[in-house]
């Protein structure tokens, strides 16, 4: 893979408090969360990325032009990678310290099989994000991908040189992550990370939509090479910080509880279980060697552990490498099967959510808004690269990759600069 510095855009941290200025993406933004950060600077990158207005793809052109000419936003002095280190605690108590580096990554068809997506898209995003980069000329937001490397030779060689180092950027976001970002313009540093992935394949883990949209804006415009690249965060498969979390599944639609558990038992063995914790880590523990979901009910106190019987998979009418995907067979079996949603419904979720988050999975049926939720284990690695390898992509909002991408670290121009 053909990776490149970015002649990059940043905030002046001189003019400007980045921490005031910095965003989660522009898919997981609320309005009221958008409101908040419009007051919370007039410089703030939802601004760019959620525009607003009549004509807000033209507003958003307009007001990165001016932040360019006020100098709120500055070119960096050479061709640079970023080095992000992104730090949290866990539901668990748990210090995670994700490390990857922001940097351009040539855009590649799918069939070229050197990138690839493991997720279904849907059309209206990619319209939006397309029309926001025809008007701006840039990329405010990376995409998220994963290479696959055992030797670990960038977080030996490159982790190692900065780690306790000042950063060139730190933010602390609302989220409570500590993103610590090294600036890399040293033409050795930047040859070891290119090394390192020219002959890897990468996988799309989080932003499918906008890679699309910038394989379409790359073709409507071969002429600029600058639009022939694409700004990518990058991170180690092998790195054992590197968590993927589930993405479960809300059923708001009318159903019948005890005939739904009836249906469910055709397909699993039901264990029920009194105590929430118990559940939950059954669920993981069950689902590393057997498909295994959870299954909570509205008006009942109980909690479900959902074991697929043997040979069930089998009998699934999907290819191979999807029949071992938990969501394949909860998608399959019970959602189409059993509870009669059809393929447009569930992929834009018509009596049906689909939430990242544990705790307010639980509470949509707890307090009654919901009527049955499906609690699905962690997603495994080896699944994903096993299924996007062979050409197949998983059920829509399969995945949930955590920490997000923070907007307006950097800004990847899609034209040439000028000085």
């Amino acid at each position: 893979m053909e990776i490149l510095p970015i002649d990059a855009i940043v905030y002046n941290q001189s003019k400007v408090r980045i921490n005031d200025c910095i965003a989660p993406p522009y898919d997981v933004i609320d309005k009221n969360y958008q409101e908040e950060l419009f007051q919370r600077s007039e410089y703030n990158i939802v601004k760019l990325i959620l525009p607003q207005g009549e004509d807000c793809y033209k507003q958003a052109g307009k007001t990165f032009n001016e932040w360019c000419d006020e100098r709120i936003l500055i070119k960096t002095d050479k061709p640079s990678i970023f080095y992000l280190i992104q730090k949290y605690r866990n539901e668990k108590g748990e210090t995670i310290e994700r490390k990857g580096f922001i940097a351009r990554n040539k855009i590649e068809d799918f069939d070229s099989k050197k990138i690839l997506p493991h997720e279904y898209t849907m059309g209206g995003p990619k319209e939006d994000r397309y029309n926001l980069i025809s008007a701006t000329g840039a990329f405010f937001s990376q995409i998220f991908m994963i290479y696959d490397d055992s030797t670990k030779k960038i977080e030996s060689e490159i982790y190692e040189k900065f780690k306790g180092k000042k950063p060139y950027i730190y933010v602390f976001d609302d989220q409570g992550i500590e993103n610590t970002v090294h600036l890399i313009d040293n033409e050795e540093d930047i040859k070891i990370i290119q090394e390192t992935l020219k002959d890897k394949t990468l996988l799309i883990a989080d932003g499918h939509h906008r890679y699309e949209t910038s394989m379409k804006y790359a073709k409507n415009h071969s002429n600029n090479e600058y639009a022939q690249y694409v700004m990518s965060y990058f991170t180690n498969a092998q790195d054992e910080n590197l968590k993927i979390y589930p993405t479960h599944r809300i059923v708001e639609k009318e159903i019948q509880p005890y005939e739904l558990l009836k249906n469910i038992a055709k397909y699993y063995n039901i264990e029920t279980i009194s105590d929430k914790d118990e559940f939950l880590n059954k669920i993981e523990q069950e689902n590393k060697n057997q498909i295994t979901t959870g299954l909570i009910l509205r008006d009942d106190e109980r909690f479900y552990v959902l074991k697929l019987k043997n040979g069930i998979k089998e009998t699934i009418d999907a290819p191979k490498e999807l029949q071992n995907l938990d969501l394949v067979a909860l998608h399959e079996l019970i959602l189409k099967k059993e509870l009669q949603f059809n393929d447009s419904e569930l992929m834009n979720q018509e009596g049906i959510k689909y939430e990242k988050k544990e705790k307010v999975a639980f509470e949509s049926v707890k307090k009654g808004s919901a009527n049955a939720c499906f609690i699905m284990g962690s997603p495994k690695m080896e699944d994903i690269l096993k299924v996007s390898g062979e050409g197949y992509r998983m059920p829509q909002k399969s995945t949930y990759f955590y920490p997000k991408l923070l907007s307006g670290l950097v800004i990847n121009p899609i034209e040439k600069v000028q000085e």
